[in-house]
């Protein structure tokens, strides 16, 4: 491919096809100059903590031992005066945030910019699928929404804060060469960012505020801080101007909470919890071991179970004895049209219950997709709790020992929901290979989360030979492969067959690996498929697509 803007060791993609303005608008000489700086100055240690990862999963692997809470950081958990600084104004209330918006989608991230949420995640990772195009369109709206750009939507300092999500650790940029290397997706993302929009975002007491995934450990942690004391010094901006809520998406990084939060201290907004890729989490590190063999996750696997309850109880009490704000995980269900239906009043009291078993825990706010949800779950968290946060509530009553966080439910696997994980993963795949993030599928968006606990159950109970419970057959590579085949014959009107076939082709090799792949996401990003299948057009009516794809 043809590469431009040659830079002091830098190579770069041209532009997308229709987005000439955008691009010109975020690839300046000055913050080509600042991209490389950033990139040169933390590639080596991005690569350190990568191989950090490696290293803990083959210790594990060859030991056969647990993760517990660390003796060589006790200190750290044990001294009861060390704080987070205090959040802004701004992020002092944040009961419900929209999630899993991806900025490319324009009709999307406007309406939310319109909407009474108080926050927005603007997500370049889950909920989006990295193409160049949706890359450089999402990180142009951004910078509009922030420069107040965009025609009868609220002054930034007025708008729902932006929650900005970079891609996480895993995930690379293929059209940017930084001394020869592809450059790691989630500093090409902030760099942008905060190059176009982190002072703006200070001055109007709006930001800069971060979501960062995927963090394993505090190691990772202690590189995101160096990473925002070296930005803020470059873009002269005080130090502790940044702040960022960690999703604790892992379940090593469960047992390393408290050292998380002290590595970040003058730029924490709290941590996260969500279900589904901190239960992924557990196939990856744990799921070749019998003993971890996670059962069907309809019909088993909520927040109400053990392992879930105390990791959500855990991350409360440890944010809140920090100062710190704890925040919960997104509703995916979408309300139905009709609020005088039956179905409408099902899913409301489905989601109103799940999210109040949050609030009770003490979460201090979550996320929700459907912008139709927002009001709803701002009464409930206003009837359920006093005053903008739940940080008095310090959890005093809860003791969380490493089994607890390591026991698994019982059950086994249903027809049903091997069905569901199958559709999931392939229809995931099949977005991908189309430019979009997520889908909706059965009344609630999928994105890469759910598509991970997806394929990672099945291939799971690929590797278990787990039984199922209906009828006692064999969860095989050969029973995977018919389901596919059903599946694509239920849907074949409302997809392109070909890319169909493709994503069903690309899910039955995942799900046959001998090696678990880390990631859903990586195993995508790398695959030449999908490198192939990305084009330079325009991709048209987003959210019309989307909802049209809905079954």
């Amino acid at each position: 491919m043809l590469m431009i803007k040659l830079l002091l060791c830098m190579e770069l993609c041209p532009s997308p096809l229709g987005l000439e303005k955008e691009y010109a608008t975020l690839f300046t000489t000055d913050s080509l100059h600042f991209l490389h700086e950033l990139i040169s100055t933390f590639d080596e240690e991005v690569d350190e903590i990568l191989q950090l990862r490696v290293s803990k999963k083959a210790q594990l692997d060859l030991t056969g031992d647990l993760p517990s809470f660390l003796e060589s950081t006790t200190h750290i958990r044990r001294d009861p005066d060390w704080k987070v600084l205090p959040v802004p104004s701004r992020l002092q209330k944040r009961h419900v945030d929209i999630g899993d918006l991806a900025p490319c989608d324009t009709e999307r991230f406007i309406k939310a910019l319109l909407s009474p949420a108080q926050g927005i995640q603007v997500d370049f990772d889950d909920g989006n699928c990295p193409t160049y195009y949706n890359q450089i369109k999402g990180i142009y709206n951004v910078f509009k929404a922030v420069h107040n750009l965009f025609p009868n939507v609220p002054h930034i300092s007025q708008a729902p804060v932006l929650m900005l999500r970079p891609r996480a650790w895993n995930m690379v940029e293929h059209n940017m060469m930084v001394e020869g290397k592809e450059a790691p997706g989630p500093l090409f993302d902030f760099g942008l960012l905060m190059f176009h929009c982190g002072k703006a975002l200070f001055e109007q007491k709006s930001g800069p505020f971060f979501y960062l995934s995927k963090v394993e450990g505090y190691m990772e942690a202690r590189l995101w801080n160096k990473i925002f004391v070296w930005t803020q010094q470059k873009l002269g901006l005080p130090l502790g101007s940044i702040k960022a809520t960690v999703l604790i998406e892992n379940v090593l990084a469960a047992f390393e909470m408290e050292e998380i939060l002290y590595e970040l201290q003058e730029h924490s907004a709290g941590l996260n919890c969500g279900i589904w890729d901190y239960s992924a989490s557990f196939v990856n590190k744990f799921g070749h071991r019998p003993a971890f063999l996670l059962p069907d996750r309809h019909k088993y696997v909520n927040m109400e179970k053990h392992f879930l309850r105390s990791y959500m109880d855990l991350l409360v009490k440890t944010c809140h004895r920090r100062g710190a704000l704890a925040t919960g995980g997104m509703a995916a269900l979408l309300l139905p049209e009709d609020p005088l239906s039956d179905a409408y009043r099902r899913v409301l009291a489905s989601v109103t219950r799940l999210k109040l078993l949050e609030i009770t825990a003490g979460v201090d706010g979550f996320m929700v997709y459907d912008l139709n949800l927002v009001e709803p779950m701002q009464k409930l968290f206003k009837g359920h709790s006093e005053g903008d946060n739940q940080l008095d509530q310090l959890r005093n009553d809860v003791t969380v020992f490493p089994e607890d966080l390591l026991s698994m439910p019982s059950g086994g696997v249903m027809l049903n929901g091997l069905k569901y994980n199958i559709a999931v993963g392939v229809l995931f795949i099949n977005a991908w290979l189309s430019g979009k993030g997520h889908f909706f599928y059965k009344g609630q968006v999928e994105d890469s989360a759910t598509a991970e606990i997806s394929r990672s159950q099945v291939w799971q109970w690929v590797r278990h030979q787990t039984r199922l419970e209906d009828d006692g057959r064999v969860v095989s590579r050969q029973l995977v492969t018919d389901l596919i085949k059903e599946l694509i014959m239920d849907l074949r009107a409302q997809r392109t067959r070909q890319r169909l076939h493709t994503a069903a082709k690309m899910f039955q090799e995942v799900i046959a690996k001998r090696h678990f792949p880390d990631f859903i996401t990586t195993y995508l990003n790398q695959d030449h498929t999908f490198l192939s299948s990305q084009n330079t057009e325009p991709l048209q009516a987003l959210d019309k697509d989307l909802r049209r794809s809905k079954l």
